[in-house]
């Protein structure tokens, strides 16, 4: 298996319903991209302060199969209209478990 983690920090100005979005377009990705193999997304739970706000959590049964979720048109597409607008850093790590 190959995992994939993203955090995310949102700008100042990002509103609930704009994180939301991402949240709710981000979980429809498993029904577009069949390699995903466990998906996992969500807020920051807010409890240490200096956290990212968003984490993402991918598990792939391949690091091919990760290459076509990472470039996947509606994963980009994803990225393009709802992350990059409030994303003011990103932060990602992939390795083997």
């Amino acid at each position: 298996m190959f995992r994939h983690i993203v955090l995310l920090q949102w700008t100042e100005d990002a509103t609930e319903a704009q994180k939301a979005e991402v949240a709710k377009r981000l979980r429809e990705l498993p029904a577009a991209i069949p390699e995903l193999r466990n998906y996992a997304v969500g807020p920051d739970a807010g409890i240490n302060e200096g956290n990212f706000g968003f984490a993402v959590v991918a598990d792939f049964d391949s690091v091919e199969d990760y290459l076509v979720y990472r470039d996947h048109p509606v994963h980009r597409a994803v990225i393009a209209e709802f992350i990059a607008p409030i994303l003011t850093n990103r932060v990602a790590a992939q390795y083997v478990i």
